[in-house]
């Protein structure tokens, strides 16, 4: 009885979760504790408090996956328990409204997914493309934006152009305005590059891309929660992230935004419950009578609350701190990060951009005297987790640093890559 009782507390409302405060009431999400008093790296320490990451190991992956702070993990074991003690799954007009204002959006441009994958399939099948049609992309696309356009060019005959992204801005922008022909219709690049956290100039690129009548389609992963995002001003017609990554939001969560004025150029192919205007199968023939005149045609079928809920409280914890703070610190970190690794030269080659503009979160460098899967070994069995760059080519160690991480683990860091590569 006494192992049943212990089974039935821990599956209550006061489930304990090991590294967090205990929290026993909806009320107690919203207890964030932010002091805005604090300066410099004491602020940020404080932040670090917020997080049940383990001091043992130092995260330096966020490019990968994004640790949420107690207060979203409050969240979804709030709305998690309210949805199945009440019965009742609720429906998630009051977080889109709040997701889509976090990036800038009105409420009806906002699809809600459940990753970038699958907000970069929805407009890569959904765009209005013929055989022959030629899409810019690059040769540092993740598995997520490359395989669908792949896919499409093997099934429709459409034609993929890859560049090699060049160091700075300006490059990139002058590179990309010679590949276009007559025949170009897309250009779906990264905002930031999986690889090597290289920064595109999507606002002037969408700017250049319309003046054209070409769109643009913006793989948008490491954008979301990095920068102080506004979509609107950033001008692109269609952009894929997630909430899983630098929002630290819940994991199988995400978002497609597609421009207004384009949406009904985009077609919807999977479509169920709340895609439509009404249908009525006793009709002789049947009747779709058409989509809803939203993006909310594209996130068909039954939504997570708890989910999303976790994700409004991810976005409002960047509000709390405020988003133009976040960046800031992202570039400060990046900066310190980039001046530490580009002393080792003798042991290193840095492969991300010397620019500050083509950087905000992400460094990648190939270690010289040993492979690169040997060095990354030996890193982290010094209690860094780290991530190892096969893509591209590169062969390389990629390190993504976030509001959590300080400038005293960054020099551990980097005192550790100069034992291993010494």
């Amino acid at each position: 009885m006494k192992s049943r009782r212990s089974f039935i507390q821990k599956l209550g409302v006061g489930i304990a979760i090991p590294g967090l405060v205990s929290f026993n009431s909806p009320q107690q999400i919203s207890q964030n504790v932010i002091n805005q008093s604090l300066k410099g790296e004491e602020f940020w320490a404080g932040i670090r408090k917020q997080f049940p990451l383990k001091d043992s190991r130092v995260y330096l992956n966020n490019g990968t996956f994004g640790p949420s702070p107690n207060v979203v993990l409050k969240a979804l074991h709030s709305s998690f328990t309210e949805t199945n003690t009440s019965g009742e799954y609720g429906h998630i007009d009051p977080e889109r409204e709040k997701l889509a204002a976090f990036v800038g959006i009105e409420t009806s441009e906002i699809s809600l997914t459940h990753n970038t994958t699958e907000g970069i399939n929805i407009m890569t099948w959904g765009l209005p493309l013929k055989p022959g049609d030629e899409v810019i992309i690059t040769l540092h696309e993740h598995a997520g934006n490359a395989i669908p356009w792949l896919n499409r060019a093997k099934l429709h005959g459409i034609v993929l152009k890859p560049f090699e992204p060049k160091a700075t801005q300006a490059e990139n922008l002058d590179l990309i305005k010679s590949l276009v022909t007559s025949k170009t219709k897309v250009i779906a690049i990264p905002h930031v590059t999986c690889t090597t956290g290289l920064v595109f100039p999507v606002k002037e690129i969408s700017a250049f891309a319309r003046s054209k009548g070409i769109f643009t389609a913006i793989d948008g992963a490491h954008g979301a929660g990095t920068f102080d995002l506004d979509l609107h001003d950033l001008g692109c017609d269609l952009y894929a992230s997630s909430y899983h990554k630098w929002v630290l939001g819940p994991n199988g969560t995400g978002f497609l935004y597609v421009r207004e004025e384009i949406l009904e150029q985009v077609q919807a192919y999977q479509v169920g419950a709340y895609s439509d205007l009404g249908w009525d199968l006793y009709q002789n023939p049947p009747e779709f009578k058409g989509y809803v005149p939203t993006a909310h045609r594209f996130d068909y079928g039954s939504q997570s609350l708890p989910m999303m809920r976790g994700a409004v409280a991810a976005a409002d914890f960047h509000l709390e701190i405020g988003k133009g703070k976040i960046e800031s610190r992202l570039r400060e970190l990046n900066q310190y990060l980039y001046d530490g690794l580009s002393e080792m030269s003798l042991l290193l080659d840095v492969l991300s951009s010397p620019e500050l503009e083509s950087r905000i979160s992400m460094i990648t460098f190939k270690p010289k005297s040993i492979g690169y899967q040997e060095a990354g070994a030996l890193i982290s069995k010094e209690g860094f987790r780290i991530r190892q760059v096969p893509e591209s080519k590169l062969n390389a160690i990629r390190i993504s640093t976030h509001i959590y991480n300080s400038k005293s683990e960054i020099e551990n860091f980097l005192e550790t890559v100069k034992k291993v590569l010494g």
